[in-house]
């Protein structure tokens, strides 16, 4: 079959040993690589109850076969474990321009298991594979670590790469750690870096010449050209291109669906210093893409004056803005550009980190702690950010996530989050849908799976309704499912239909799929998640949204969302997914 070089990678850091292990067209045309072949090896791969962090869990980087090709938004990887922040499924995806690298090392699949007993990266090309000591680079921040893993790769064969790093947080088994490549992206949630800092892996560089074959590439090129005239005149297109998801600021704080002040409230009085309008005139912006992307999403942002001027970072995104200009009161844009860039440094989650913030802020107003932190204190959010990275102090304890510095604290009536991971910026009390998707998500609060904000924000759906609403769901799901498995960016969802996945399925490996195939491939690869969770200890009372969320009404609108609402749509969904008391069948 096309698409795809039939084979995979095993790195065992114990042994010291690799081997490159065959992998059929059977697999492959079932779970079409990425999200799908990778959940096949994590449930063959890892060990029932497995620690996380112990040398018999499994991270896996993976493609899929859209990755080196014409197809706009393919320049993404995947990385897959069991995640040290929940216990359960944990899957992340980064962009840039690693992955073309990656690609080129000329595998499907590249799982790493052990782990080394001194600090170590490693070199994957399609000739060789080295694991090499990282001594010198244990310590080191993230941005530096890939300007020396860079270096290194050029003096070793003369062939640029492409890095996947740690930071010091990593190292130092942060449970939230990030794997971060070109700098500023970052496979950012559910602790994938974490996984690799226990296993003494401080970097991994990718490169080569390998490239995958092609079905058709006369329909590869015609389709290619039509997405390109189609984006022209297409307005989510075009807002990309001209804020990045910055506007979101504003869209979500007329909705009242802003998180603020660690959720007690859905909109900010200081949006005006921290939306689009601020980062655009405050700051020098360029729009900045990933390989293969029409739409350049990034902001490269220089701060123009003040204390920050000259401080640059791609971004902030969306997520960051409201994990601290939202829950952590952080007023100024400049700030969160500040915070931004600590956190990218130090390889940590900026969304886990501002949950995070905001938690200790609400224990240190409460009195549970003894810290003096409030809302909108900027360097005491950055001294904190140091400490959890070092695990100083209450760092410590927050280092080890959110579960646990609740418990600890006594706060677990407070904290917001589901299995063990936050949620993303849109309030379920004023977006309901939302909250079907934090409860029932893989791997915790993810606004990612389906990215259901979009239909309810833009008025597909009503937001404030429940009944039905998981059917609808569930085939946002299917189709953004089938995008992880083929590993495509999800701000391409309005460009990609169902219609469209199935052309660009065919002209890059030759399968002629109908939407009931691909929706049923989706739907096996949901369950197998399902069944990989359940494995791990998950039951139907997980999949609940935090009882301060349905207890406490948001106050500027009264938008609700209650403990019955949040268990009859989960119902539902189930019922949508064939599960019997939320377990797939057999």
């Amino acid at each position: 079959m096309h698409g795809f070089y039939n084979r995979g990678l095993r790195i065992n850091l114990g042994t010291g040993r690799h081997d490159v292990f065959a992998i059929d067209d059977v697999l492959l045309a079932r779970t079409l690589g990425g999200k799908g072949l990778a959940t096949h090896y994590l449930l063959e791969e890892t060990a029932p109850g497995c620690d996380p962090l112990g040398p018999d869990n499994a991270i896996i980087f993976a493609t899929g076969p859209i990755t080196g090709s014409a197809i706009w938004g393919s320049s993404r990887y995947g990385v897959y474990t069991k995640s040290p922040q929940t216990g359960l499924y944990s899957e992340s995806y980064s962009g840039g321009h690693t992955p073309e690298f990656m690609d080129a090392a000329g595998y499907d699949i590249v799982i790493i298991k052990g782990a080394a007993q001194s600090p170590v990266w490693i070199d994957i090309s399609d000739t060789d594979v080295r694991v090499l000591p990282a001594d010198d680079l244990w310590g080191l921040d993230t941005f530096a670590t890939e300007d020396a893993v860079r270096t290194k790769v050029m003096e070793a064969c003369a062939e640029k790469c492409g890095p996947v790093v740690i930071g010091p947080a990593a190292e130092n088994l942060v449970r939230f750690a990030v794997v971060e490549n070109d700098y500023w992206r970052s496979a950012g949630r559910t602790g994938v870096g974490t996984v690799l800092g226990a296993k003494m892996v401080k970097a991994v560089a990718f490169h080569g010449r390998a490239r995958r074959s092609v079905a058709d590439s006369v329909l590869l090129k015609e389709f290619s050209r039509s997405i390109t005239a189609r984006a022209k005149e297409d307005k989510g297109v075009q807002v990309y291109r001209k804020v990045g998801t910055t506007g979101l600021v504003d869209l979500l704080n007329e909705a009242g669906a802003f998180p603020s002040r660690y959720w007690q409230r859905g909109r900010v009085d200081h949006r005006d210093g921290i939306n689009s309008t601020a980062l655009h005139t405050r700051c020098d912006v360029t729009p900045k893409a990933c390989a293969k992307c029409l739409m350049a999403c990034g902001r490269l942002s220089t701060v123009k004056e003040g204390p920050r001027a000259g401080l640059t970072v791609e971004g902030p995104e969306y997520e960051t803005i409201y994990a601290f200009g939202g829950l952590c009161e952080i007023r100024d844009i400049e700030d969160i550009i500040y915070l931004n860039d600590l956190c990218d440094r130090l390889g940590m989650d900026t969304i886990t980190s501002g949950n995070l913030a905001g938690l200790a802020i609400e224990a240190s107003r409460r009195g549970r702690i003894d810290l003096k932190l409030d809302y909108g204190d900027v360097e005491g959010v950055a001294g904190l950010l140091r400490d959890i990275a070092a695990g100083r102090g209450i760092g410590a304890t927050l280092g080890q996530g959110i579960r646990h510095a609740a418990q600890v604290w006594g706060m677990e009536d407070v904290s917001v989050h589901v299995k063990g991971l936050e949620p993303a910026g849109y309030d379920p009390r004023a977006l309901k849908g939302m909250g079907l998707a934090y409860a029932t998500s893989d791997r915790g609060a993810c606004h990612l799976r389906a990215t259901f904000y979009k239909p309810e924000l833009s008025g597909m759906v009503d937001p404030q309704t429940t009944t039905g609403k998981a059917g609808v769901f569930k085939v946002w799901e299917d189709r953004l499912t089938y995008f992880d498995m083929l590993i495509l960016c999800r701000f391409y969802r309005d460009l990609y239909q169902w219609g469209e996945l199935a052309t660009i399925t065919k002209c890059l490996t030759g399968l002629d799929l109908d939407e009931a195939e691909m929706v049923r491939m989706a739907s096996a690869v949901a369950d197998d998640t399902r069944r990989f969770n359940i494995r791990e200890g998950l039951t139907r009372k997980d999949d609940e949204l935090p009882l301060f969320l349905t207890e406490h009404p948001l106050p500027e609108t009264g938008a609700a969302i209650t403990r019955r609402e949040v268990s009859d749509m989960v119902e539902e969904y189930y019922q949508a997914r064939g599960w019997k008391d939320g377990a797939p069948g057999t």
